[in-house]
């Protein structure tokens, strides 16, 4: 997996923060931008519930090397958009694929795992040759990796934090949202400075399906 910032709005903190003050002010964002501090004035308005202002900040990400089952759980996310690498107009010569770690650390499951790969790709190409690729596509498994395009405002993104940052989050989702977090608390650490699973922040709502090992801040 290689997950990658492509792009992201310049001084979004400050830029969020004069959004914020500028709803309480007769002056308009541009002549409060930099006025006062961004880690104050945001918490103080984040903390009353207003989101809305850190909506103007955006952030792209290039990733490659996920599973199509990453890529299935990701655009449940609908405050986003994706550009996805096609399997219809690109043809996957070589078995590219993600193998698990359980899979990984097993020397038999591995074997099985890799032979149903190989068996797979030599299907898929012997399809090829006979019908469009569009249809041979058709056995490849959610396993084949794929590269994605992912852009989502910072709100969004402190929801998909939140959400698979999580220890009960699928794992290959949560190291994704991991790499992702990181690389949002560099170019924008007052916005992003609560950000990850709930129980970096408080009680887990989890309950009693809880996993019982809290992630903590940083």
């Amino acid at each position: 997996m290689n997950v990658k910032l492509l792009a992201y709005t310049e001084n979004a903190d400050a830029i969020c923060a004069a959004a914020g003050k500028s709803c309480y002010s007769e002056k308009p964002a541009h002549e409060l931008i930099n006025q006062g501090e961004p880690e104050r004035i945001l918490g103080q308005i984040v903390g009353m519930g207003h989101h809305s202002v850190i909506e103007h900040a955006y952030f792209t990400f290039s990733v490659e090397g996920v599973s199509r089952s990453l890529t299935h759980q990701l655009v449940r996310h609908r405050v986003a958009s994706f550009s996805q690498q096609s399997q219809r107009y690109v043809s996957l010569k070589e078995p590219t694929y993600v193998i698990p770690e359980t899979i990984k650390n097993d020397p038999e499951c591995r074997e099985i795992y890799e032979a149903m790969m190989q068996s797979v790709w030599d299907a898929y190409h012997k399809l090829q040759k006979r019908v469009p690729s569009e249809d041979a596509r058709y056995v490849l498994p959610n396993g084949c990796t794929t590269n994605i395009t992912i852009t989502m405002n910072a709100r969004e993104l402190l929801h998909f934090f939140s959400l698979r940052c999580c220890n009960r989050a699928q794992w290959e989702i949560r190291e994704m949202a991991d790499e992702m977090m990181k690389l949002c608390k560099k170019v924008s650490p007052t916005i992003f400075k609560d950000a990850g699973a709930p129980c970096v922040r408080g009680a887990c709502p989890e309950g009693k399906l809880s996993c019982g090992n809290p992630r903590r801040k940083n």
